[in-house]
């Protein structure tokens, strides 16, 4: 391989000098005019990668629901998943790399992981609608080159959708056709399937209001929209005709705001949705007619999604072992309701959607979301195979019914990733085939009161958790302390854990009112400032 290419090559990605960025779950994120050289060498590891796994690797150029002036990159392994954990620290290790070390650490990395280089290379490449990401998609475009990979440019994607073509390209078409047509017209065809059954009770249960954040997703959702059936209405909002991704609007602004995204007007009771920049989160949100605003976050998808797979499961007759994965965010009363009332076993990890889909695949099928929207189920092979056989061979014609219903809902879920397309449609056809309006979901369970807060630190590393980030076992004392403030309240319960990024702790806590969550939410932060090193003024009371 020609490794002297690279190094011309990379002279003209520079790095910027004393720039050092660390591969997350997000992939690379910061400021769009930093990340040529980080966008060069992507493109490089992706074709290493490639040869090493003898498939086809994706590199998705966004940042999700940052904002529009950053920009990032992530890299999708040979079934749509993340990037595994090994390759994240090559990834950091390239992309900090000095620019005469660069041949040297991707000798390193084919030594380490025995990297054919005779072997063909083949990448696919999506991006977001960021004014930058045209640019920094044709650097990772360089890289590829570079070292002579193969490479397809989707041009607009959502990140889900990239995930979906990586998974089809490298089943040989078994999960899909890797094409936008494909992916439309495998979504939809699964939705018309599945709501046949629906009784149609008037036009207004089945309007939507969408709210697209200005990015990506209203433009992939208006492809799609003439595959849906016209039962279903969709509006799209914030297009990103006029105004600027995900600037207050998207699902992270509604689910940190708790409050309406700008451009979307709401009346009272109807149904509206957000997706993130990227398309790969999304929650719902209504106003009752009091004007008091409902949030219905990632933790009731989960629970809509499992009360019907658990439904769906006794119509087939099939006892297969279903799971739920949460993390420490996850509303205390969405546990309680999954556990004590659904009787379905509920596991909680780290923060970072990895976690959580490692975890998931544990089951037969394993549902999972975080609080902020993202997630998906996963159907291991056994359990897929299972129902697709009672679908085509069932004896029973109810059972075999049954178990078509059950197939059309696993075509219609993107089992890659979170996919805010196909998440909308998966709950737009409960919805519709249980009858539910969105108040009557949103009843299944009430939240507990619950308060998000940050405590500026010296040094974030102070702290150190275990048990899925809900114990603190550093610094001394402070899980003692976070102890006796939780016994003081009732339904309560508070953990902290440092920030990936900053220099910040991260709080939550939940109690029987909000008044008592906030007040606990203020001694805990007090409890870290003064424990972990705070930095400023001492923490203010909740306004």
């Amino acid at each position: 391989m020609d490794f002297e290419a690279v190094g011309k090559c990379s002279a003209l990605h520079q790095k910027p000098v004393g720039l050092s960025l660390q591969y997350g779950t997000a992939g690379f994120r910061t400021k769009a005019e930093q990340l040529d050289h980080v966008m060069y060498r992507m493109g490089l590891l992706a074709v290493l990668r490639s040869k090493q796994t003898k498939s086809t690797i994706g590199v998705m150029v966004t940042a999700s629901h940052n904002p529009e002036e950053d920009n990032g990159v992530k890299l999708v392994d040979p079934l749509g998943e993340m990037l595994n954990p090994s390759w994240e620290e090559y990834a950091t290790h390239l992309a900090n790399a000095e620019e005469h070390e660069v041949q040297s650490v991707l000798a390193e990395i084919c030594q380490k992981e025995a990297v054919n280089l005779h072997q063909q290379a083949s990448v696919f490449v999506g991006r977001d609608t960021r004014p930058s990401s045209e640019k920094l998609s044709q650097s990772v475009i360089d890289g590829i080159s570079a070292l002579q990979g193969q490479y397809h440019d989707y041009g607009l994607l959502t990140t889900p959708q990239l995930h979906y073509m990586v998974c089809c390209q490298n089943t040989q078409g078994r999960y899909g056709k890797a094409t936008l047509e494909g992916y439309y017209n495998k979504l939809s065809k699964a939705f018309v399937e599945l709501t046949k059954q629906a009784s149609n009770s008037g036009d207004g249960q089945r309007c939507l209001k969408v709210d697209c954040a200005n990015g990506i997703g209203a433009l992939k959702l208006k492809e799609m929209e003439h595959n849906l059936p016209q039962q279903l209405s969709i509006h799209i909002y914030n297009d990103g005709s006029k105004e600027k991704l995900n600037h207050l609007c998207g699902a992270d602004f509604v689910k940190v705001h708790q409050k309406p995204p700008l451009g979307l007007e709401m009346k009272p009771n109807e149904r509206c949705c957000s997706f993130d920049g990227d398309a790969d989160r999304i929650v719902y949100y209504y106003t009752d007619a009091a004007g008091h605003f409902h949030l219905i976050d990632g933790d009731k998808i989960a629970t809509l999604i499992s009360i019907f797979l658990k439904e769906s499961l006794v119509k087939v007759g099939q006892k297969l072992m279903m799971g739920v994965v949460q993390t420490a965010y996850a509303n205390g009363n969405s546990t309680r309701y999954l556990e004590e009332t659904m009787k379905v076993p509920v596991h909680c990890v780290k923060t970072g959607v990895k976690h959580l889909h490692h975890k998931a695949q544990e089951f037969d099928i394993g549902v999972y979301f975080e609080a902020n929207g993202h997630g998906t189920v996963l159907f291991s092979k056994a359990a897929e195979e299972k129902i697709r056989h009672l679908a085509k061979e069932g004896k029973d014609n109810q059972k075999r019914e049954a178990a078509k219903m059950f197939e059309n809902t696993i075509d219609l879920i993107n089992q890659t990733v979170g996919d805010a397309i196909s998440d909308m449609l998966v709950i737009e056809a409960i919805l519709a085939l249980k009858g539910l309006t969105v108040q009557e979901w949103d009843a299944i369970y009430t939240d507990l009161p619950n308060r998000q807060l940050k405590v500026k630190v010296a040094d974030r590393r102070v702290i150190d958790t275990a048990d899925a980030e809900r114990r603190a076992i550093s610094p001394p004392g402070l899980q003692e302390k976070i102890d006796d403030l939780v016994k003081k309240y009732r339904l309560s319960r508070s953990f902290v854990r440092p920030s990936g990024t900053e220099d910040v702790v991260r709080v939550y806590a939940e109690a029987d009112t909000q008044e008592n969550a906030d007040a606990l939410a203020h001694e805990v932060s007090l409890a870290v400032y003064q424990l972990a090193g705070g930095g400023g003024g001492p923490p203010q009371p909740v306004s």
